[in-house]
């Protein structure tokens, strides 16, 4: 019988023993792609734009970064070359409307407000750097160290990767501009003999109008020439990257509304304690709301205890402009708020409520929806021209809205679009964290995958940093 139950026993042994998955098996292969030289163009993005800032660290761990070492398995020889900043503190430009300011990178530390509260938030990691300091930083030359991979400039357009006049207005391709290339950002891909490209740009086409409130810019619009219009823009761009390479990428734009710069200061953040501070504030505008009733509008302005509604600027309102003191009005609870939005306005200033809110903190009804359309227009396009020269695409719009309804989990870790605590948005509330690029690395090494029935190895997103707290 004891002889019989030893059988048992190592026989079950010999079997489990069999069962294990070998070590061994994974075989990373290229498929019908070429992956010896990987080039990729796109904005801040890709450049490895993180927390409000350029510097060293986010850069390394960019997303295309990311993927070019995995590419390493697969047969990527030449070099990945990233234009890295001087500082690990790096250089920003502030993402909202009005005149650009110079800032380094935002990182979590404690600030006290208006009412002598102290809370964590993100802060700048050197508020004392002057303008000119960071100026120089931005502007100085590394052109000698290209041709660079990594062609993400930050702030760009789709049009701008044509444009004669980009290192004159642009900081961050100043830095790399190299005469012997020329002016044109998109020729600098070549320089680099690619055999695989990959493309992700769009974003600034309706980022820069939405951040600004639609005051400080404007949407792309869709017809045009080259250089002026979304359509033969991004049409000649992939046309040239395919030209110049035997296989890419595409990538299509997320809803930008969906991100934690636009969902996370609330529309109805003013607290309102008794009801006689209430009626106090609506005594104010009860003029208006006579204004109002008997011009057959219907905006209302009305407080109550407990948490408001804004008073914003809105000059999109059916009001001749010499009433345009009353273009004001309570923001709607499906409209977005700028996550840069002055705080201590709210608090200490009377924003919101017997001050307007300025338009340019607040994205309306109407301007989502303009944003909105241009989005799903540019991704049409984009998806058009993968299929047309046969590239590998990632659908980062369904990818985003799925992450916005019920997170994604990779590697055991959640990812959400919460401020901060989702993991996937840095302290800018626009781009990724580390750990949020690769997630997004491991997105295009699907699409690529797929597409060229290649085996390019994953990104193990856990072994990369995340969101550093204080002690």
């Amino acid at each position: 019988m004891k002889r019989n139950i030893k059988i048992l026993f190592f026989s079950a042994l010999i079997f489990l023993a069999s069962c294990q998955p070998s070590l061994n098996t994974y075989n990373p292969t290229p498929g019908s792609a070429k992956f010896t030289s990987y080039v990729a163009v796109g904005n801040s993005l890709t450049a490895g734009y993180e927390s409000g800032a350029l510097f060293i660290s986010g850069q390394k761990y960019s997303w295309d970064n990311m993927l070019a070492t995995q590419m390493k398995s697969v047969g990527m020889s030449a070099q990945f070359k990233t234009p890295y900043m001087p500082t690990e503190d790096g250089v920003g430009v502030s993402e909202g409307g009005g005149t650009p300011v110079f800032r380094t990178k935002l990182i979590l530390g404690y600030s006290k407000d208006c009412t002598g509260k102290t809370s964590l938030g993100p802060v700048p990691a050197n508020p004392n750097a002057s303008q000119a300091a960071l100026y120089k930083e931005i502007t100085t030359s590394v052109a000698s160290g290209g041709p660079y991979n990594n062609l993400g400039i930050p702030g760009i357009k789709v049009t701008d990767l044509f444009s004669t006049k980009l290192a004159l207005r642009n900081p961050f391709f100043t830095r790399i501009y190299n005469p012997s290339f020329g002016p044109v950002l998109l020729n600098y891909a070549k320089e680099v003999n690619p055999t695989f490209f990959s493309l992700w740009i769009g974003n600034n086409d309706v980022l820069g109008y939405a951040a600004s409130g639609g005051v400080g810019d404007f949407i792309t619009p869709m017809d045009g020439p080259e250089g002026v219009g979304f359509t033969a823009s991004a049409t000649a761009a992939v046309k040239y990257l395919a030209s110049i390479t035997s296989g890419g990428v595409v990538a299509s734009i997320p809803d930008i509304t969906s991100i934690p710069y636009f969902n996370t200061v609330p529309y109805n953040p003013i607290p309102i304690t008794s009801q006689a501070q209430a009626d106090q504030l609506n005594a104010a505008y009860a003029q208006y709301n006579g204004f109002m009733k008997a011009n057959g509008l219907p905006y209302r302005i009305n407080f109550h205890v407990g948490a408001n509604a804004m008073v914003i600027s809105d000059p999109s309102m059916p009001l001749p402009d010499s009433l345009s003191f009353l273009k004001i009005r309570q923001i709607k609870s499906d409209e977005l708020v700028m996550l840069e939005i002055p705080g201590d306005s709210l608090k200490c200033a009377f924003w919101g409520t017997v001050k307007p809110v300025p338009d340019q903190y607040v994205l309306t009804e109407s301007e989502i929806s303009k944003v909105q359309t241009a989005i799903q227009n540019y991704n049409t396009v984009l998806k058009n021209l993968a299929n047309q020269y046969s590239l590998a695409y990632v659908d980062f719009y369904t990818i985003l809205k799925s992450v916005e309804k019920k997170g994604i989990t990779e590697d055991g870790i959640l990812f959400t679009t919460k401020f901060i605590t989702g993991n996937l948005f840095s302290f800018d509330g626009v781009h990724l964290t580390p750990q949020g690029n690769g997630v997004v690395a491991n997105y295009f090494i699907d699409a690529i995958n797929a597409k060229y029935g290649s085996n390019i190895p994953k990104v193990v997103v856990s072994e990369i940093p995340g969101i550093q707290f204080p002690n």
